[in-house]
């Protein structure tokens, strides 16, 4: 491996390299090195056809040298001429140095598996970079997210605000696109753990819970969400418990077909001949019917003779319940809709 002492004026930049942020108090203490102990570690270049040479990797050394008014630069030229190679050899450099970002990870094996100079399978990245597939695929999902979100996207696992690690984002990844980056978003601004993250994106992701109660989920804060998430949970496990119902006595059981007779008679009699029901030929869903219109009070609910008046403690589950009521009754409502349709159409 020959080091040759190249001036810094026939020196390019490769602007298609994978590294393209550099923090600029990073390069301030680079320039600081360089300048009381020199460069310890030579760049690599390949020559190029108008007798110059371009950066394989080095550029961070190359810009704090040039700043500090050097004159040459320890090089060592590379006689490779494949693009694919160069620039395998540009990633698994930068892998190795410090403040190489996920985005910039992440839009460099997307480009190697899509740009139709290289169109290389993760497989063969894989191997060639030493990472496993799983690696891979988990840096490239973070390009799902839009731009404010990958501003804010860094290194490492610590949780920092306004920042989003890795591990932070990866649960929100297959979210709808109108959820997943406003989500995000608050998990950066509360600086939400990932196992909180996890319980968030689980209650947007279940099914039972409708697109518009989602919506309005999204102006509550990262703690609140996961109360939600919790109160949730636990209505829907109250909700599957089975219900103990006591069996009646002789006595009892006499009573209530006495008074259910009473009542069926009560209401023949107070219709006219003609439109007299048999009651041994009600359908089930006649009865059905019968029960929802008994269960349901006359008069709609008034926000003003009911008051609003909910302490900010119990606001979360009662926000929990009355999402729980709307998706039942619209679950309800569609289903009498098409009963309707049917026998309107007989």
């Amino acid at each position: 491996m020959n080091i040759i002492e190249i001036p810094i004026a026939l020196i390019d930049e490769d602007t298609d390299q994978p590294r393209y942020q550099f923090d600029e108090e990073a390069l301030q203490e680079l320039m600081k090195s360089i300048d009381e102990i020199g460069l310890l570690s030579p760049i690599k270049v390949r020559t190029t056809a108008d007798n110059r040479y371009k950066i394989i990797y080095g550029n961070r050394r190359y810009k704090a040298s040039k700043m500090l008014g050097k004159p040459t630069m320890s090089c060592i030229v590379s006689s490779v001429t494949d693009e694919l190679e160069i620039y395998l050899e540009q990633i698994a450099e930068n892998l190795t140095r410090e403040g190489f970002s996920p985005i910039e990870e992440a839009e460099a094996f997307h480009k190697l598996m899509n740009d139709s100079k290289f169109s290389s399978s993760i497989k063969y990245l894989s191997s060639k970079l030493g990472k496993p597939e799983s690696y891979i695929k988990n840096k490239c999902d973070l390009l799902k997210f839009g731009n404010a979100v990958k501003k804010l996207i860094v290194s490492g696992t610590e949780i920092r605000k306004d920042k989003l690690t890795e591990d932070q984002l990866l649960p929100l990844k297959d979210l709808a696109i109108e959820h997943r980056d406003p989500l995000a978003l608050i998990v950066a601004r509360d600086e939400l753990p990932v196992s909180d993250v996890k319980k968030i994106a689980k209650m947007f992701k279940d099914k039972e819970i409708s697109e518009s109660t989602k919506g309005k989920l999204l102006y509550k804060s990262g703690p609140d969400l996961v109360e939600t998430w919790s109160n949730f949970q636990n209505n829907r496990a109250e909700r599957a418990k089975p219900t103990a119902v006591k069996a009646p006595s002789k006595a009892q059981k006499a009573d209530v077909s006495a008074s259910a007779m009473v009542a069926a008679t009560a209401e023949l009699t107070a219709s006219e001949p003609a439109n007299r029901v048999n009651m041994m030929a009600v359908s089930p869903i006649q009865t059905k019917l019968h029960q929802l219109l008994s269960a349901l009070p006359a008069a709609p609910l008034s926000l003003q003779a009911e008051g609003l008046d909910i302490g900010a403690s119990d606001q979360a589950k009662f926000l929990a319940d009355v999402a729980t009521l709307v998706d039942q009754l619209e679950t309800h409502l569609d289903a009498w809709k098409k009963v309707q349709e049917l026998y309107s159409s007989n």
